[in-house]
């Protein structure tokens, strides 16, 4: 059954969010969430680099060859991304200061590699371009959640506007690792809360038709 429009951009939101339920591109995630306008820039770059990714690898879905398709994917992707970061370069340089190594990193995401290959290789383009604008959108909602209440807590400010600074001293663990990881825990365990656990469907596993079948029952054996 063909899903809509709206059924496909709301997947990414809540449901099948790519940080909160995939747990993916974990590492832009904490390293960048100290300050709101960071995680604003990167969602936003991620985005433009999955849309247009998403766009042109379903375009060409019937041309790349099946043996070749992660290369390609590579290709495109790296494409896209060298366009945002000269783009953000010269005209967002405080931003490209802010996000340094973790902007050409943009590459090698998980969650674009994702989506090339779970969604844009097997669906039309109006369909990709939607996916890739939900779960572009779902990142950058988790990453402006998480590093507004990072900042916020740990600097006192939003967006660089003094908010508790002047009242409450700040927690400077917060813009810390350990801060990072313990309010992402805090995110992961609420969604699943909300969502009561039901965020991805559960899939079951066989080895009918692994090409490592054979071998496995043979380590099995000689382990027996």
């Amino acid at each position: 059954m063909k899903k809509s429009k709206l059924v496909i951009f709301t997947t990414g939101l809540v449901r099948e969010n790519p940080v909160l339920v995939w747990v993916l591109g974990c590492c832009p995630v904490l390293a960048v969430s100290t300050m709101a306008v960071n995680g604003i820039g990167m969602g936003a770059a991620t985005t433009v680099v999955l849309f247009g990714a998403n766009i042109v690898i379903s375009l060409l879905k019937n041309i790349i060859p099946e043996k070749i398709r992660i290369p390609c994917y590579m290709v495109i992707i790296a494409t896209f991304t060298t366009i945002v970061q000269l783009l953000i370069k010269a005209y967002a340089p405080a931003i490209d200061q802010a996000l340094g190594i973790f902007l050409p990193l943009i590459l090698f995401n998980c969650i674009i590699f994702a989506r090339a290959e779970l969604f844009a290789f097997k669906n039309s383009v109006t369909d990709s371009a939607v996916d890739a604008l939900g779960m572009g959108a779902g990142f950058t909602m988790a990453l402006l959640i998480l590093s507004s209440i990072r900042e916020i807590l740990g600097s006192g400010t939003w967006f660089g506007i003094s908010l508790t600074a002047d009242y409450v001293d700040p927690m400077i663990l917060m813009i810390l690792p350990p801060g990072g990881f313990f309010v992402f825990g805090v995110m992961i365990a609420t969604q699943n809360f909300l969502t009561k656990g039901r965020g991805v469907k559960r899939k079951s596993f066989s080895c009918t038709g692994c090409p490592s079948a054979e071998a496995c029952t043979h380590i099995k054996k000689e382990e027996v």
